[in-house]
């Protein structure tokens, strides 16, 4: 998957290997929650038991990989500054894939102006949600106060990728973002 292999090279880059066998454990879950990233182990979680499809765990793994890419190149306080964890949920809402026109008329949730940004605040909100025993207006206090900054933060992608061509024009484009640098 591109946007996986653009996001583990990145992670590379940063000095956080990760390795199939050691960051990746795929369990049995509680609830509809698909996976996590758990940072005490920098371990990504799939949720077997709610993952059918190849295209779901793409976008799970994806999703996770952010923020694990977070948790290796910034000091995230995943537990006791919610902003932080907006911030990262923000990202991965809009990175991941989560938010593609195909996956809104799935879930039969559509729009045209602006319907991206609010799919990914939706989204992130409702993952805060999830992972974090806080109110409503909490969470979404801490999204509206992150959001601008982090929705722009593109890294390592350098562009939302609504498609797989685009996330492989990203990985293309990372792979050789070096080698442009170095002929300035």
């Amino acid at each position: 998957d591109p946007y996986a292999q653009l996001l583990l090279e990145a992670m590379k880059q940063s000095g956080c290997t990760v390795f199939n066998d050691r960051h990746f454990s795929c369990e049995n879950c509680d609830g509809c929650v698909s996976g996590g990233f758990d940072s005490a182990t920098s371990q990504i979680v799939l949720c077997q038991n709610n993952i059918r499809q190849q295209s779901h765990m793409n976008r799970v793994v994806t999703h996770e990989l952010i923020h694990a890419f977070d948790h290796c190149r910034a000091h995230v306080d995943w537990f006791k500054n919610v902003k932080h964890l907006a911030c990262s949920e923000v990202r991965a809402a809009n990175l991941s894939g989560d938010c593609t026109l195909m996956n809104e008329i799935a879930r039969f949730k559509f729009g045209l102006k602006g319907h991206h940004q609010t799919c990914v605040r939706d989204r992130a909100i409702r993952s805060i949600l999830a992972v974090r025993k806080v109110s409503k207006e909490t969470a979404e206090k801490a999204v509206d106060e992150v959001f601008d900054a982090c929705f722009n933060d593109l890294e390592p992608f350098g562009r939302i990728p609504h498609s797989k061509t685009d996330a492989k024009r990203a990985y293309r484009d990372f792979k050789n973002r070096d080698r442009y640098n170095a002929n300035l």
